[in-house]
């Protein structure tokens, strides 16, 4: 079974460029043009970790963890978080408020996003493991 990837931004060129590489490494990818998308989405499908960017008009990135968090059922979604250099959230907020993996400043590679969100499903252990 593929790893199931769900990225989220309001930027087409951005998404085309991320999912192109994510295809080619053999996931399944899905993509979102804003976070209200990305929200239907996950109810129908949970994905293994989620990418969105910050700043989107309809239901921004941080809304969209928030419900994220709130829901039992994808509490515990992996989220890595796309932002524009100088709107940085503080290591509080990454942390405590939105539970986040990591933040990647744009413009970034999409080798270096594949890259992040590979070590991270890599290093999720089995179900049923001991934590």
């Amino acid at each position: 079974m593929s790893n199931r990837v769900l990225l989220c931004d309001d930027e087409p060129h951005i998404l085309r460029a991320a999912e192109f590489k994510f295809k080619r490494s053999g996931y399944d990818v899905r993509c979102a043009g804003d976070g209200e998308e990305a929200w239907e989405m996950i109810q129908e499908e949970i994905p293994d970790v989620l990418v969105t960017d910050c700043q989107m008009p309809e239901l921004n990135g941080l809304e969209l963890v928030e419900r994220i968090r709130a829901n039992p059922l994808t509490a515990e979604l992996p989220v890595i978080m796309l932002t524009a250099k100088g709107y940085e959230l503080s290591g509080v907020e990454h942390d405590d408020r939105y539970g986040l993996l990591t933040v990647i400043f744009k413009p970034f590679s999409p080798r270096e996003l594949f890259e992040r969100v590979q070590r991270l499903l890599d290093n999720r252990q089995p179900e049923g493991a001991a934590r």
